[in-house]
């Protein structure tokens, strides 16, 4: 339940072991899972157990190629100084890609739309390293029903998880329900909204969950800030939230709310129904020539957009 890309300190991510969490998630393309070895191997010393914790990593839109899968994870596992990686996604079904700060109208000329075959050989090559134990469980991320629907008809090895834009004024209900359907456990990533997501990713229709009179309301019912009524309502509701922050208050106070004071069935009632289906990351910078905008992306209208 804390994503590494914003816990930067060596001490802060020790203090995040020391005050419970044991799900971290990395990914290559962050570019500090060096460091986050450092981390790891830190805690371990202290006397958390390797079983005890939880990391996923996932491979980038440039590996999808023949024997890329497997090279990714290779140097995931060297760089976080581990024997297997707990789960491992991909982390966009597309192998588009953009350099870093990119701007919003940025299009890799090799960038196309999903080829389901194309992402079935990088599946593949996924479930090869769960059989050879570099693995323990495999995953999807930023998917679609129309797409998840192809990657279950057709794999040998079902997803574990799903990792997915989740938050109060997101809930994506029908690919939420999709998930628990078919036993793929939600995880949600910016659980509070995205304060910080890069300004090519604002639009003047985006909304803050923070300050929706919803989860205000209920915040100040509870005594707590408005960001604690958001992840207590991704773990009643039956999602992993994966927040972030580097001060220990505040990853505690993540940590406890989860344990304490639950919120009631009319408080989850009320919240279910502030939904704004307002998408936050919305990736246009993976877009191909000749598509539309960031919606083709996301296959809104129930099919994939080609």
């Amino acid at each position: 339940m804390v994503n590494a890309y914003r816990i930067l300190k060596l001490k802060e991510k020790i203090g995040a072991a020391e005050v419970g969490f044991r799900l971290f998630d990395c990914a290559s393309v962050y570019g500090n899972e060096a460091l986050i070895g450092d981390v790891f191997q830190e805690i371990m010393r202290s006397g958390v157990k390797r079983e005890e914790l939880f990391i996923t990593s996932k491979v980038w839109n440039d590996m999808h190629g023949k024997g890329d899968v497997l090279l990714s994870c290779a140097k995931s596992l060297k760089d976080l100084k581990l024997d297997y990686i707990d789960l491992y996604f991909i982390h966009w079904p597309f192998p588009n890609f953009h350099p870093k700060g990119a701007p919003p109208d940025y299009r890799d000329p090799s960038a196309r739309p999903y080829i389901h075959e194309e992402y079935m050989e990088t599946w593949y090559q996924m479930e090869r390293l769960l059989k050879a134990g570099y693995v323990r469980h495999i995953g999807t991320s930023n998917m679609t029903i129309p797409k998840l629907k192809l990657l279950l008809r057709d794999c040998t090895i079902m997803p574990a998880a799903n990792e997915m834009e989740l938050h109060p004024c997101f809930q994506q209900p029908e690919l939420f329900q999709f998930c628990l359907d078919h036993g793929i456990q939600p995880i949600g990533f910016c659980p509070i909204g995205s304060p910080s997501r890069p300004d090519r990713d604002r639009t003047p229709d985006d909304v803050v969950d923070i300050e929706d009179p919803v989860v205000v309301k209920i915040a100040k019912t509870h005594g707590v800030h408005p960001a604690i009524i958001c992840i207590k309502w991704a773990v009643q509701r039956g999602q992993i939230p994966i927040p972030f922050s580097i001060h220990r208050d505040k990853y505690a106070a993540n940590l406890r709310c989860t344990i304490e004071d639950p919120l009631t069935e009319e408080e989850m009632k009320e919240l279910a129904a502030a939904d704004k289906n307002c998408r936050l990351i919305k990736g246009q910078v993976f877009l191909w020539e000749g598509a539309n905008d960031w919606r083709d992306l996301w296959d809104v209208n129930g099919e994939i957009t080609l």
